[in-house]
């Protein structure tokens, strides 16, 4: 059966390190983000939602940031949580 050309357009190829690949794979299946990765190929992901998008986002500077990029990240995010209250 022929997939819908909607359907193939929402799932993308994503360019990670292949020693981070399987990683990847398995947080994107925690958080429920469709998802395949077979042997020997790129990892594929279906994005079908604003949310499924800022997920992969978000798992992919995960593995793509650098620990300091990361780190001021985290604390932007506690500046501007405490200056709310």
């Amino acid at each position: 059966m022929k997939s819908s050309s909607s359907e193939v357009e929402r799932k993308h190829i994503v360019n990670v390190d292949w020693a981070d690949r399987w990683q990847v794979y398995q947080r994107l299946q925690e958080l429920q983000v469709p998802c395949c990765c077979e042997t020997n190929q790129p990892l594929r992901v279906e994005i079908a939602s604003p949310t499924a998008a800022f997920q992969l986002w978000s798992v992919m500077r995960g593995f793509t940031a650098s620990r300091q990029q990361l780190i001021w990240s985290l604390e932007q995010c506690w500046q501007i949580r405490y200056k709310q209250f």
